[in-house]
């Protein structure tokens, strides 16, 4: 579509880009944006979702790279204090998170409402893929990783060099609200691969939750990821962080044991899970989508961007897709595949090589050779600032007058929509862009939570308001899941 109508102001405008961005309306998202790069600020009525939180929690990530294109803020909240990357983690679209950490969002950001972060959110939701990707800055494309976390050595080292010197030891254990962890979140609802990905990532299992009055905690401050997988009933769960040195005896502030927590609520079949004799019966296999070649090939990615260089003229296409021109060269084996198909390789890829493989390498699709790291080309060249050039933007309202300064470029993108499971290709141009975006709204309001009853339990233990309760009661467990109280029967 090249004609549009204008007619209502940058809110008329704006709620079309939403409901294009919520739609995978691509076509109409790239025409609005054309005509006016400003739109891609606009935020609905109240400072609620943005278009890049709607395309985020819907999982387009063509629109969300569009939208980044034309110069949004990539770290942009909602009226809850969630960014897209939050919402993308909720949702479990790993490939808007790719997208994001890309074009490096950071991740460390927190929402308004429990002090979740990303990672909080997709280890809630057990999607281990948006774990691994949200991590790339962080473990290193070396064969030596896994036993280096293991013995639990050298783990401040890890550190990435773009996200404010934070080690991969502090982000995996940092404490939302009520000191709940990722590992807590994954234990709770039954979340195996996740729960793995953390343990050899680092995580604590003996790390225990406070009583700092900002969450409805049932079980009890003090409470290690041991009471939480006792009370939320998944017996592999239990015997996994048993393995991994979890406390058969530790109690929380309420003098329960995570077997007590288990008998509190009905979940017998933990009897045995709990037992101490159980400890030496578990062999600990490394989780399958550590993934260590991701660090490589998202540096390439950033340096490089996706490539979009078609390979027809090349005598020798990417051997995965057969359409782009090869880029990067798998360690060991040689085997040379284009940039997208590497990303999309590492980010997917759930299966573990032969024994005598570094955990964490990934087998080649084209040998099955185990691949540590991805290589450049000689022939990849970096990007190259695209030069900056003066665009007209249709004016919307009388409140905002139209930028004198020069906008980003939009770079053409491919006619052909590309299918779900492959990264759209493009380059990654520095963009600068203006703050003198018309919005009606302010960016965040105050959560407005209905007030739940709560008559039955002490007031002691909320300690919080109760316009707060109802959101922060079902923080800890997924949607499918209930708040119980000990002795309910169900």
């Amino acid at each position: 579509m090249r004609s549009l109508s204008l007619v209502g102001g940058c809110s008329a405008s704006g709620e079309r880009l939403v409901s294009a961005a919520r739609d995978g309306d691509f076509q109409e998202a790239k025409a609005l944006l054309e005509y006016n790069p400003r739109l891609a600020k606009y935020t609905t009525f109240a400072g609620r979702n943005s278009p890049l939180h709607h395309s985020a929690a819907q999982g387009h990530h063509e629109i969300v790279s569009l939208l980044i294109e034309s110069g949004v803020d990539i770290n942009l909240k909602n009226y809850r204090g969630q960014t897209a990357l939050m919402q993308a983690c909720q949702y479990g679209h790993w490939e808007v998170v790719l997208t994001l950490v890309l074009f490096k969002a950071n991740i460390h950001k927190t929402d308004c409402l429990n002090g979740g972060t990303a990672l909080h959110l997709a280890a809630l939701n057990g999607h281990s893929r948006c774990i691994r990707i949200l991590l790339a800055d962080y473990i290193p494309s070396v064969p030596t990783f896994y036993k280096l976390v293991k013995k639990r050595s050298k783990l401040q080292e890890f550190v990435s060099e773009a996200n404010e010197r934070t080690s991969l030891y502090e982000i995996i254990n940092r404490p939302a609200d009520g000191g709940v962890t990722a590992l807590h979140m994954a234990a709770l609802n039954g979340h195996v691969d996740s729960l793995c990905l953390l343990l050899d990532l680092g995580a604590s299992v003996n790390v225990v939750t406070l009583e700092d009055g900002t969450t409805i905690d049932l079980i009890g401050a003090g409470s290690t990821p041991l009471h939480y997988a006792a009370y939320g009933g998944n017996p592999h769960c239990c015997q996994i962080l048993i393995a991994w040195g979890a406390s058969l005896t530790a109690e929380n502030e309420k003098g329960w044991s995570p077997l007590e927590v288990a008998r509190l609520w009905h979940r017998e079949w933990l009897e045995e899970a709990l037992s101490e004799h159980q400890q030496d019966r578990i062999t600990i296999l490394p989780s399958p989508y550590l993934s260590l070649p991701l660090m490589s090939v998202v540096k390439i990615a950033r340096e490089c961007g996706w490539t979009s260089e078609s390979a027809s003229n090349a005598t020798d296409p990417c051997a995965v897709c057969l359409e782009n021109k090869c880029t990067v060269a798998a360690s060991g084996c040689l085997h040379e595949l284009c940039t997208r198909c590497a990303l999309y390789l590492c980010s997917t890829s759930n299966t573990s090589t032969s024994p005598h493989a570094p955990p964490g390498s990934i087998p080649c699709p084209l040998c099955r050779h185990a691949i540590i790291s991805f290589k450049k080309l000689t022939t990849t060249k970096p990007l190259i600032q695209l030069p900056l050039k003066q665009t007209t933007s249709l004016s919307c309202c009388s409140c905002s007058s139209i930028p004198k300064n020069n906008t980003p470029e939009i770079i053409p993108l491919s006619k052909q929509k590309p299918n779900s499971h492959s990264m759209r290709s493009h380059k990654f141009p520095v963009l600068k862009v203006e703050n003198n975006l018309c919005v009606r709204g302010t960016d965040t309001i105050a959560s407005i939570v209905r007030r739940s009853h709560i008559n039955r339990y002490s007031r002691s233990s909320l300690r919080w308001s109760g316009s707060h309760v109802k959101g922060r009661r079902y923080w800890l467990c997924s949607s499918n899941q209930s708040v119980e109280t000990p002795g309910d029967d169900y």
